[in-house]
């Protein structure tokens, strides 16, 4: 979708995007069954048969076709709608990611804002480098006090630790 509206057409590189939302749209009707035309139904498709064998009929398929187009479509518009309203944005991302090649969270915060929504708080901070050093300048500042093992959890993990699990 950005190509359309920075260079006036779509190219060849978006190939593997259309192929794996095309493959999530039919996998979300096929297989999942959600889809309120079609109904709760589930059409998995057998990966060790020898043939392409369907279990429904072709005007089912005729409507699965229709239902993924529609999807597909639809979302390709909003896409589109959504970048033309921060086209600005965009661009100045595409810029800071030419001057840097990497970019954090962080540096997305800085350069056009916070998300118009609130994320879960735990990702936030596992994302945001900000609040990983000012933590580490709150935790300098403060006398650590003797940690008391707990016999239920010794020797799991180095030190004490659990794995996946921040203290």
């Amino acid at each position: 979708a950005a190509e359309e509206i920075f260079f006036g057409k779509v190219t060849t590189g978006a190939s593997d995007d259309l192929r794996r939302v095309t493959g999530l749209v039919y996998s979300t009707i096929q297989e999942y069954g959600m889809n309120n035309r079609l109904g709760q139904l589930a059409f998995p498709k057998d990966h060790n048969a020898m043939f392409d064998e369907k279990r429904y009929s072709e005007r089912t398929a005729a409507v699965m076709d229709e239902e993924a187009k529609a999807v597909v479509d639809a979302a390709y518009q909003r896409t589109l709608e959504l970048l033309r309203e921060h086209k600005d944005e965009l661009e100045q991302l595409a810029k800071l990611i030419l001057d840097k090649e990497t970019i954090t969270h962080d540096d997305v915060v800085d350069l056009i804002g916070p998300r118009p929504f609130k994320g879960d708080p735990a990702y936030l901070e596992f994302i945001s480098r900000k609040q990983q050093k000012h933590h580490v300048v709150e935790e300098e500042g403060k006398e650590e006090e003797p940690k008391k093992e707990d016999s239920t959890n010794a020797g799991i993990g180095a030190g004490g630790l659990n794995p996946g699990i921040a203290s």
